[in-house]
C-alpha cells in the first residue's frame, strides 16, 4: 500500500495487479521447493531406515549362526572331553536361538519373501537342535561308540543348510536394499532437478522485483525527504511534551511528599492518641475483671496484644511516610539507621560514609537524597545478587554529592531509558527537582552498579521559595507502647 505525502489529497491506493502476481508467483514456487524438500526428506528418511534395518537383520542373522555353531562345538568338546563345563553353552542355546528368532521375525514382518526365507531358516535350525538333543542323550545312555561314529564322521550337512540359509536371506535383503537405494536415487535426481528449476524462477522474479525497487526508489526518496521534514516537527512537540511531563512529574513528587506527611502526621497524631487511650481503657478493664472474671481478663488481654501490634504496624507505616530521624536527627542519622535496618533484614554488608555538613539541608533536600538511597537500595536488594553496599554521602563546595554503589551483577546500560523503570525514572526527576542530576551506570572495573547524584544545596533556598518545601512531621510525644507499659500508662 501507497500513501500520498500530501495531506490534503492522503488516500489509501491498492496494490497494483503485476506486483499482486508476483507475490502469488513467489508464494506458489516456495509452496512447491518446500514440498519437494519434504518428498526427499521423506525418500532420505525411508533410505536411511532400509539401511539401518539391513544392517540389524545382517547382524541377527550372523549371531543366530554363530550360536548354531557354537552349540555344536560345545557339544563335540563334550563328547570328546566328558568334561560337564560345555553343557552350559549348549542347554541355553534353545533359548538363544528362539530370542535371534523372534528379533528376526520382527525385523523382516514387512517382507513376505524373507519371511517365508525365516520359517525355512527356523525349521532348519530346529531340526539342528533335534539332532544334538538325540545324540546328548545317545551318549548319557551309553551309546559311546556311536557318539564317537557321529563325531568323527563329517558334518550331516544341517549346517551347511543353516549357513546356506543365512548366505540367502542376507543375499535377498541387500539387494533390496540395493533396488531401494537405486529408486531413492532417482527421485532424487529429479528433486534435484525440480530445485534448479524453480531457483531459476525465484530468480526471474527476484529480477522483477529488483527492476521495481528501482523504478520506486526516486519516489520513496521525495517520501523520505517529507517525512523528515515531518519528523522534525514531531521531535519539536514530543521535545515540549516530554518537559511538560517532567514538570508534571516534579510536581506530582511535592504533591506525593506533602500528602505522605499530612498522612504521617495524622496518623502520629490522632491515631497514635486514640490507640493509646484504647490501651489505657484496656488495662483498666482488664485490671478491674480480673478477680471477677479471668475469662474476660484474658481476652482483653489478648485484645492489648493486638493492640500491641497496631501500634507497632502504625510506627512502620509512618517512618514509611515520613521517617521520623530524619526530622529530629538530621539525614545523617536518619540514613545510618536505615543502612542498619537494610543489612539486619537483607543480611547484606551496608557502610554509610558522610563527610562534610550534611545535617543543615532543608527539608527538600533530605528527603530526596534519602528517597534516592531508599529506592537504590532496593533496587540492589531485589535485582543485583550483591554481598556489599557502600553509601556515600559528602557534601562539597555547595553541592551534595551522594554515591550508592554495590558488588552485584550490575544494571543494563538501558535500563534508565526503560517504560517499566518507574524507581530509577523517580530518582532521577528528584535530583532535576531540585536542578541537580543523576547518573546511573556500572561500577569499577564494570563490576556491580554506581548510582551518582550532584544536588546544589544552594537550591533549598529556590524550592522554599516556591513554596514546595515539605513541613517536617512533629517530635513523637507517645513511647513506644508494649505489653507492659500498657498496664504502667493505665496507671
Amino acid at each position: 500500500m501507497y500513501f500520498s505525502t500530501d495531506p490534503r489529497s492522503m488516500r489509501v491506493r491498492s496494490l497494483p495487479l503485476y506486483k499482486t502476481l508476483l507475490c502469488f508467483a513467489v508464494v506458489a514456487i516456495l509452496l512447491v521447493n518446500g514440498i519437494s524438500l519434504l518428498r526427499n526428506l521423506d525418500g532420505m528418511k525411508a533410505a536411511n531406515s532400509l539401511q539401518d534395518q539391513t544392517a540389524k537383520v545382517t547382524d541377527e542373522l550372523q549371531h543366530l549362526n554363530l550360536l548354531v555353531t557354537d552349540a555344536e562345538s560345545n557339544l563335540r568338546a563334550y563328547f570328546l572331553s566328558g568334561s560337564s563345563s560345555y553343557l552350559g553353552t549348549v542347554q541355553s542355546a534353545p533359548a538363544r536361538i528362539d530370542d535371534q528368532l523372534r528379533k528376526l521375525s520382527t525385523l523382516l514382518a514387512d517382507n513376505p519373501s524373507q519371511q517365508k526365507n525365516l520359517v525355512q531358516l527356523r525349521a532348519l535350525v530346529e531340526h539342528q537342535l533335534r539332532m544334538m538333543n538325540e545324540a546328548l542323550t545317545i551318549y548319557r545312555d551309553g551309546g559311546l561308540k556311536e557318539i564317537l561314529t557321529i563325531t568323527g564322521a563329517p558334518s550331516d550337512g544341517d549346517s551347511d543348510e543353516i549357513r546356506l540359509q543365512v548366505v540367502i536371506m542376507l543375499s535377498e535383503q541387500n539387494e533390496l536394499l540395493t533396488a531401494r537405494s537405486a529408486a531413492f536415487y532417482d527421485q532424487y535426481r529429479h528433486a534435484v532437478i525440480l530445485g534448479l528449476g524453480i531457483n531459476a524462477a525465484a530468480i526471474m522474479v527476484l529480477l522483477l522485483f529488483y527492476q521495481l525497487v528501482q523504478r520506486s526508489f526516486a519516489a520513496r526518496a521525495r517520501a523520505e525527504l517529507a517525512l523528515q521534514v515531518a519528523n522534525e516537527e514531531l521531535e519539536s512537540t514530543v521535545a515540549r511534551r516530554t518537559e511538560q511531563l517532567s514538570v508534571l512529574s516534579r510536581h506530582l513528587i511535592h504533591v506525593s511528599e506533602e500528602e505522605k506527611s499530612r498522612l504521617a502526621r495524622e496518623l502520629h497524631d490522632e491515631m497514635g492518641a486514640n490507640l493509646t487511650a484504647i490501651g489505657m481503657d484496656l488495662a483498666t478493664v482488664g485490671e478491674a475483671l480480673r478477680t471477677s472474671h479471668p475469662e474476660l481478663a484474658m481476652m482483653l488481654g489478648r485484645a492489648r496484644a493486638t493492640l500491641v501490634d497496631t501500634v507497632q504496624l502504625k510506627r512502620r507505616i509512618v517512618e514509611d511516610l515520613r521517617p521520623s530521624l530524619l526530622d529530629n536527627l538530621g539525614l545523617a542519622a536518619a540514613l545510618q539507621s536505615y543502612c542498619e535496618d537494610y543489612a539486619r533484614i537483607t543480611g547484606l554488608d551496608c557502610d554509610v560514609l558522610i563527610d562534610g555538613e550534611v545535617d543543615s539541608v532543608g527539608p527538600m533536600h533530605a528527603i530526596a537524597l534519602f528517597r534516592i538511597v531508599q529506592e537504590s537500595l532496593n533496587n540492589i536488594a531485589k535485582y543485583a545478587r550483591a554481598s556489599s553496599v557502600i553509601v556515600h554521602l559528602a557534601r562539597e563546595d555547595g553541592t551534595l554529592a551522594l554515591e550508592v554503589t554495590d558488588d552485584g551483577v550490575g544494571i543494563a546500560p538501558d535500563a534508565l531509558t526503560r517504560s517499566k523503570s518507574h524507581g530509577l525514572l523517580g530518582m532521577r526527576e528528584r535530583a532535576l527537582l531540585l536542578g541537580g542530576k543523576l547518573d546511573v551506570e556500572r561500577g569499577v572495573n564494570g563490576v556491580g552498579t554506581c548510582v551518582r547524584a550532584w544536588i546544589p544545596a544552594a537550591a533549598a533556598a529556590a524550592a522554599a521559595a516556591e513554596g514546595v518545601a515539605v513541613p517536617p512531621i512533629p517530635s513523637p510525644v507517645v513511647p513506644a507502647v508494649g505489653h507492659d507499659d500498657l498496664g504502667k500508662c493505665a496507671a
